[in-house]
């Protein structure tokens, strides 16, 4: 499919590993069309974002529904933020990147070059428009058998871990209360190229660290230095 370079995997292998055959491979296609390849590749006519808005839907429902079902006994605050974590950017581009989704997608010359294939951002959104893609083609069943191989049993993991908890607030809360102070955050370092960097990230009230974090990106790093925190403090 991809004329811009040799791919690792075909669309063909992509059903295979899935487990779906699609009926109208066309759909299949238009979920690895960037928008940016519309302007060298005049013959088509649509990107990928339609899919990416009805997949984003339909992820949003599932989970939703999984969590309901499986977990009766959280809150809706609770089953919110664990379907946050379970539907962000990384988790999704994780999986497209375990799928070789990038390998598959049709972008511009620029945006190739910039490292689009390995953008966390266009990963995730190529998950969303496949997802849509596989609604339309097969049905909500189908999707909800995807869902379940590749993103609902992480739900697990994350309660176990208590990931979902939004760290920082928890940790702004408590320092206030106990020092008037509100903490901030510094990056000590990162390393790697700008399209999949490493952060390590220091939490401080006035000059004293508090705890430490490291992350795909500055905000994954805060979270993981809040926690940090909270666990030397014995408040986590």
């Amino acid at each position: 499919m991809n004329n811009q370079q040799e791919t690792t995997i075909t669309l063909d292998e992509l059903q295979q590993t899935i487990g779906i055959s699609f009926h109208d491979v066309s759909l299949l296609n238009q979920a690895f069309y960037h928008r940016s390849y519309l302007n060298e590749a005049r013959h088509i006519k649509q990107s990928n974002e339609r899919l990416e808005f009805l997949g984003d839907a339909v992820l949003s429902l599932l989970t939703s529904e999984f969590l309901y079902t499986q977990y009766p006994n959280l809150a809706e605050g609770t089953l919110t933020n664990i379907r946050s974590s379970l539907v962000k950017t990384k988790s999704l581009a994780d999986v497209a990147e375990s799928l070789h989704l990038g390998d598959l997608l049709m972008l511009s010359k620029g945006e190739e070059e910039s490292g689009g294939r390995r953008n966390h951002s266009l990963l995730a959104d190529c998950f969303e428009a496949l997802l849509g893609a596989i609604y339309l083609d097969q049905g909500i069943e189908q999707a909800r058998s995807f869902l379940s191989r590749y993103i609902l049993p992480k739900a697990q993991h994350i309660i176990e871990t208590k990931s979902y908890i939004d760290f920082k607030s928890l940790l702004q809360e408590i320092v206030q209360q106990e020092s008037k102070m509100s903490p901030t955050y510094r990056v000590a370092k990162s390393e790697g190229p700008d399209h999949n960097k490493t952060f390590w990230i220091e939490v401080l009230v006035g000059d004293k660290i508090l705890g430490t974090g490291v992350g795909k990106s500055k905000q994954e790093g805060e979270q993981q230095a809040a926690a940090n925190a909270l666990e030397k403090m014995g408040r986590r």
